[in-house]
């Protein structure tokens, strides 16, 4: 069983801001991983398992904001597509020859 926490939390002032990095570290500290920047996944063994941690989630939701979360089965996680784009950077410079 796999758990995803999609969100989207105002940040426009500087207290919004701290109560949208606490819930991102209180999310990593129940387990969860960044896959995008507002979408955190986590494995759980069960669905008992499952409910205890979405329970968790929303003992620490912000009041303002929205969030999602969504339970997804092992087999229906195979099926996630992932696309990454390549990384573009500037080619290092060519080391000058010696005379």
């Amino acid at each position: 069983m796999w758990l995803f926490v999609f969100f989207d939390l105002p940040t426009t002032s500087k207290e919004e801001k701290r109560t949208a990095q606490q819930f991102r570290k209180k999310l990593q500290r129940d387990g969860f991983t960044m896959m995008q920047y507002s979408v955190y996944t986590r494995h759980c063994a069960s669905l008992q398992s499952a409910l205890v941690h979405v329970k968790r989630v929303k003992s620490f939701i912000p009041n303002r904001g929205h969030v999602s979360i969504i339970q997804v089965t092992d087999r229906q996680y195979a099926d996630i597509y992932n696309f990454w784009g390549i990384k573009s950077s500037p080619l290092a410079s060519a080391p000058k020859q010696l005379e």
